[in-house]
């Protein structure tokens, strides 16, 4: 399926003072992970002469930034008149949420352009579990459509209340940025048509169509 760009709206998150604390986070830990270090940072070495032993001069290094790692790919798209359908699966029915949202992400934008050195979190309720999968995946998308415009790469629930339909989670990403990112195709709403969700022992799976 091909990306329509003339139809893609995108929100603009330059003016936010979210986005902008994503954006210097994102660099922040870039240069962190790398160790690197500009000219200012290094003390000069003739400053340094003649100080005392108990100089307010620290020579430590930062510690380097953890990565997260990236879950596997646990979704595909299905065909679907006038919409998409996306498939996903996991171990247990959080995994096969968690890729489902993921899935939304990934028709939005490239994720290979997308780091993941920010994050939100979400909490979403429901009544049954098929308005409880609707909700979730409203949430992340309303994230991404207002501010901070936040897409997400790795999606991790926290929390899954099954008896009382309830999910806590977090995303890694960073703030939506068209010099950056590309534009996929504009996901307007989550649907509730033909939405399924299935489980047996050590394998779960959902299918959701999403407006476009």
């Amino acid at each position: 399926m091909f990306c329509n760009e003339n139809n893609f709206q995108s929100p603009s998150p330059s003016s936010s003072p979210k986005a902008k604390r994503f954006k210097m986070d994102s660099g922040d830990a870039i240069r962190t992970a790398g160790n690197l270090k500009s000219n200012d940072d290094e003390p000069n070495v003739a400053d340094l002469e003649g100080e005392p032993e108990d100089s307010n001069v620290s020579t430590e290094q930062p510690p380097a930034v953890e990565l997260q790692l990236l879950p596997p790919i646990k979704y595909e798209y299905l065909d679907h008149t006038a919409d998409v359908q996306i498939h996903a699966w996991g171990e247990n029915l959080g995994e096969a949420f968690e890729q489902c949202a993921m899935g939304m992400f990934a028709y939005i934008t490239d994720m290979d352009r997308v780091d993941n050195f920010g994050s939100e979190q979400i909490e979403a309720t429901g009544h049954d579990m098929l308005s409880l999968l609707y909700g979730f995946l409203d949430e992340w998308l309303f994230l991404f459509n207002a501010e901070p415009y936040f897409v997400a790469r790795k999606i991790n629930i926290t929390s899954f209340d099954r008896d009382n339909f309830k999910i806590s989670a977090v995303g890694y990403g960073e703030t939506f940025d068209l010099r950056k990112h590309t534009q996929g195709t504009e996901v307007k709403a989550i649907t509730y048509s033909n939405m399924q969700f299935h489980e047996k022992d050590n394998y779960a799976e959902v299918f959701v169509i999403i407006d476009i």
